[in-house]
């Protein structure tokens, strides 16, 4: 099962919402100076770029992701003489080595074919002393949302197991991201844990996002036949904690790191 992250809309329903959270609380804890050079490393539809703007008085941001709807999509609701979008990979940055005061990434790296080579390359265009900040979703224990999705899953399909992000990306365990960062030659590297809570209104809020066709979760349930998916539709409706009002309050953390080049 091939990953898709084609929709920029659905993802925007799907994991926007939340990853615009994380990312406010990220940004606050990196604490950088304004008048910066910001580069954006897998950009996404532009949640990390607009909240750096809108809250870091920035000289300039340059942002980049590799998925072409993703770009269009962030260049149409983010216009601005100070950010500059283009198409390009992690570990191939085309941009001029020692050139960027802070270069940040969000909920990518575990996606990266190569992410030590991603790493190094953000190294290599950060001035010397610049700035480094990088996050990713606990899938394994932390994102609530989607541990309650894929439990669901694999009891009524072992083969569930093959998709579920908590088994396919080790980096996204705790320590892991730390561990890497030092590796590929972060200096005074800092790591921590940022939590954010998910409020579903009510089960479709939470359920219909799953039908969007964005992201292993949304692709695996696609890919069932209508009567299997009904079934992972029923047993959610039955495990998730559902308040009285029909709301679902869940949990949603990711681990960050911050360092030196």
């Amino acid at each position: 099962m091939k990953d898709s992250w084609l929709g920029a809309i659905a993802y925007e329903r799907f994991m926007g919402r939340w990853s615009r959270l994380v990312a406010q609380k990220f940004l606050g804890w990196l604490e950088e100076t304004s008048d910066r050079t910001w580069l954006d490393v897998g950009c996404g539809t532009g949640s990390i770029t607009r909240l750096i703007l809108e809250t870091q008085k920035p000289k300039e941001i340059i942002s980049i992701d590799s998925s072409r709807d993703f770009v269009s999509f962030a260049q149409r609701s983010i216009k601005h003489p100070s950010v500059h979008f283009k198409m390009g990979l992690a570990q191939s940055l085309g941009l001029a080595s020692s050139s960027l005061d802070t270069v940040v990434s969000g909920l990518v790296l575990n996606y990266v074919p190569q992410p030590k080579a991603a790493l190094l390359e953000m190294l290599r265009v950060t001035r010397p002393g610049g700035k480094i900040g990088i996050f990713l979703w606990d899938y394994a224990d932390g994102m609530q949302f989607l541990r309650y999705f894929w439990d669901a899953a694999i009891e009524l399909d072992a083969n569930a197991w093959e998709a579920d992000e908590g088994i396919r990306f080790p980096l996204c365990l705790a320590g892991q991201l730390e561990a890497l960062v030092r590796e590929a030659g972060l200096q005074q590297v800092q790591a921590a844990p940022i939590e954010v809570e998910t409020v579903f209104q009510n089960f479709d809020d939470y359920w219909q996002p799953f039908l969007g066709k964005v992201g292993p979760a949304s692709i695996y349930t696609m890919s069932l036949h209508q009567k299997d998916r009904q079934n992972l539709e029923d047993k959610l409706r039955k495990s998730l904690p559902i308040d009285a009002n029909g709301t679902i309050s869940l949990i949603a953390r990711a681990w960050a790191v911050k360092g030196t080049a």
